[in-house]
């Protein structure tokens, strides 16, 4: 079988395709995977360096909303589809697996003009562009979160296995290696703080703001400040004295598995692979939603947070009071957040990945036809 996917821009759209990409690949070694994508996007380094080719296209913006842009959207995409069928007729995929993004519309009309079957994964809880019209091309639509998307099917989000193997009760044993390995104590309540690769203002100005009050109530943190660092002090936050708590901080983590592993609570936004992690693991959450978009930082946190298993705060909400008021509290909580990691695991899905190889392979055997 030979998978052509269609994934670029982000990261949230990259790696539930490479995830699939690994999982099917890992069960059958003839698979054969390529993905297309932009030359200048996160693409042209993710993708070859988990080891597959990468076809590139020029990208095409499209508008969130429907609009007077979105009636020339047709005429924009006429290009890229036509450099997406190309690339089509030269590989000869047996399916076509599509994430969003900016390469997937172009890839979605190509499929359906060459008669490829066309399985597409939505990541957000409420879908973009891209994935809404290319939900009407197929009848192969999985969806993480349920509701996302018309008649699609429930699959989850795939995850990395390095994620997915921390499934499960967390033993003390595992939490206290995980620690040590990222330079905090062994035995002390553990706060996470990330916003993304680059890092999120609010969240380093509110942290850092009540950073002297978090070690004095013997809260240590792992901070990941982003690669920007914005709204970081410049001089980073002061080394602690003996005693006190440890507040390392970071720009970016390589091993979230050890940084989940080693956390009690999170303090994050609510990115659709950040929401399908935290809930997967089973580590309560304070969701702090960028207000950009359609809004669907705030859906992806919803059903978790419904369920107990994370609290949400409004952007222009969470300061340093929040993090005094509800975060320290809460961090030192053991039994309320017992409760929350159980109702945040009974939200989450472990094998998203399995879930949608099985799509993509009934895609390809069946063509267009729904079993």
């Amino acid at each position: 079988m030979k998978v052509l996917l269609a994934a670029g821009g982000t990261a949230g759209h990259i790696e539930p395709a490479l995830t699939l990409a690994d999982t099917m690949c890992a069960h059958d070694a003839s698979v054969e995977v390529v993905a297309i994508g932009r030359e200048d996007g996160l693409e042209a380094r993710l993708v070859p360096a988990r080891g597959y080719r990468l076809r590139t296209i020029p990208a095409v913006p499209l508008p969130r909303r429907v609009s007077k842009d979105l009636v020339l959207a047709p005429g924009r995409v006429s290009g890229s589809i036509r450099r997406v069928a190309a690339v089509m007729r030269d590989e000869r995929p047996d399916v076509v697996v599509g994430f969003g993004g900016y390469v997937a519309l172009p890839a979605y009309l190509a499929a359906r003009r060459l008669g490829i079957p066309l399985v597409i994964h939505e990541a957000n809880a409420r879908a973009g562009l891209a994935n809404r019209v290319g939900a009407r091309l197929t009848p192969w639509v999985a969806e993480a979160v349920p509701g996302s998307l018309p008649g699609a099917t429930h699959v989850g989000m795939p995850l990395r296995a390095s994620i997915r193997d921390l499934r499960g009760p967390a033993s003390a044993t595992r939490s206290a290696d995980a620690r040590r390995a990222l330079g905090l104590a062994p035995e002390l309540p553990t706060l996470l703080v990330f916003g993304g690769s680059l890092g999120a203002q609010r969240l380093n100005l509110a942290v850092t703001g009540a950073a002297e009050d978090l070690t004095a109530a013997g809260v240590q943190v792992l901070h990941a400040a982003g690669e920007r660092g914005s709204g970081m002090p410049q001089a980073g936050v002061r080394p602690r004295t003996p005693g006190e708590a440890p507040y390392v901080v970071v720009s970016y983590l390589d091993r979230m598995d050890l940084a989940y592993a080693a956390a009690d609570l999170a303090v994050t936004r609510a990115g659709a692979m950040t929401c399908a992690e935290l809930a997967a693991v089973g580590l309560p959450a304070v969701y702090v939603p960028l207000p950009v978009g359609n809004g669907e930082q705030r859906l992806n946190a919803e059903p978790v947070v419904a369920a107990g298993g994370g609290i949400l705060v409004e952007d222009t909400a969470f300061t340093a009071q929040t993090v005094r008021d509800t975060v320290i509290p809460l961090v030192r909580d053991q039994a309320r957040l017992a409760a929350m990691r159980d109702s945040a695991s009974d939200q989450g899905v472990a094998d998203g990945d399995e879930r949608l190889a099985d799509l993509v392979r009934a895609a390809a055997l069946l063509g267009g036809r729904q079993s």
